[in-house]
């Protein structure tokens, strides 16, 4: 059975995923207008999984977690999507950045509209693209070591109860809606490279996308080459969008494998690329694949909301009094 199903497929749940990420910041966008209408406006409830946008805060959870033993209430779904993040990618590669995050599914209309303005895209040089590549890594590394390692214990919990990160949400709603100046030019140049180049952003510049290709690389599942099968036609290589070169590999265990199946999809050969599980003998379908997604993404929601881990401790009323005092 052809994999050219996979595409649409994993389009489709991209986009719903990105169309529900959009209506969660519409109603987070109802819900802070009401709170500086002073009422004036109908009271709409603030979404938890807009704090899917709060990485660092997630990240600053898990500190909090591991140093007293239980999630902070300040911002518990940041936590908890990170790890539904996390969780994905352990087991299905690095299928978050291709199947649910939105800056991924946004980058790759912009470079595929490239490719139709252009007739190709293009790749720096091999010794450019690999420095560029390590720059997510050393921000990643950043982020961990500050967080996980320099940050003092007491200087974890005091700024998850500051008045500063209760308001992190909201921060990055105004930072939004107010650009301008540096961030609204290099979100430009970021728009404007992912025509002729695949995923900049993703690829050179995400510390997310960084630390979920390294815990990408446990994962069991991963593209797998059937020599015997193959005809050494080199469309594998050349549909991948990290620039892998599928076609003389094995298997692809690379931290840069996004998981779009992508180059299985396009394959000429039947069964000569699959989803594979060690040993190479069980392969995983593009439909399975699609369901462990949602459902593993999905199912750590429904974990926070079953341990009561998702709403935010920080009321309405909070919220109206440090918004008044901003």
């Amino acid at each position: 059975m052809t994999n050219r199903y996979v595409q649409p497929l994993r389009i489709a749940v991209a986009w719903g995923f990105l169309f529900f990420q959009l209506y969660l910041g519409v109603e987070f966008y109802r819900f802070v207008l009401y709170l500086r209408s002073g009422g004036a406006n109908s009271l709409v409830s603030r979404p938890a999984g807009i704090e899917g946008f709060l990485p660092i805060s997630g990240l600053l959870g898990i500190r909090g977690w591991l140093l007293d033993g239980s999630i902070n209430p300040v911002h518990p779904a940041a936590v908890v999507i990170l790890l539904s993040a996390v969780g994905v990618s352990l087991f299905l590669k690095r299928a978050f950045c291709s199947w649910i995050c939105p800056v991924g599914t946004l980058s790759e209309l912009l470079w595929k509209s490239g490719f139709r303005l252009f007739r190709r895209n293009f790749q720096p040089p091999g010794w450019l693209d690999l420095i560029l590549r390590g720059l997510k890594y050393l921000l990643l590394a950043f982020f961990l070591w500050s967080i996980l390692w320099a940050m003092a214990p007491e200087a974890v919990r005091d700024f998850i109860w500051s008045d500063y990160h209760k308001l992190a949400d909201v921060r990055l709603l105004d930072f939004f809606l107010h650009l301008g100046g540096v961030p609204l030019a290099v979100i430009i140049l970021l728009v404007l490279a992912s025509l002729p180049l695949r995923n900049p952003f993703c690829r050179f510049l995400c510390p997310y996308g960084a630390l979920v290709g390294v815990i990408g690389m446990l994962s069991p599942l991963k593209v797998t080459r059937e020599g015997e099968r193959c005809v050494s036609c080199g469309v594998c290589t050349q549909v991948c969008p990290a620039y892998l070169p599928v076609m003389a590999k094995e298997r692809v265990r690379s931290a840069e494998c996004i998981g779009c199946w992508r180059c299985i999809s396009y394959c000429r050969a039947e069964g000569a690329l699959a989803m594979k599980l060690p040993g190479r003998k069980l392969a995983v379908g593009g439909v399975l694949f699609a369901l462990l997604v949602v459902l593993l993404f999905w199912g750590g929601s429904v974990a926070g909301r079953l341990t009561g881990h998702w709403q935010s401790a920080v009321t309405p009323a909070e919220y109206g009094r440090l918004l008044g005092g901003k």
